[in-house]
């Protein structure tokens, strides 16, 4: 059997924390962000994690 490839755009998006958490970034915080609050950037800019109804679908993606 071939070796499964993860997905490229999983890898790029996620991380694994040393608990074995998955990372991922805040979404809205790329452009138009002139009409956005300083608040609300602010707060996009800290990671956060995957949900736990997600997580399973993540680690598939991962080949975790």
């Amino acid at each position: 059997m071939p070796k499964v490839k993860t997905k490229s755009g999983a890898k790029k998006r996620f991380s694994l924390t040393g608990t074995g958490k998955i990372k991922r970034k805040h979404a809205y915080k790329s452009h138009i962000l002139t009409k956005k609050t300083t608040k609300q950037k602010r707060n996009l800019t800290h990671a956060g994690l995957v949900s736990t109804a997600d997580t399973v679908r993540v680690k598939l993606m991962l080949q975790i």
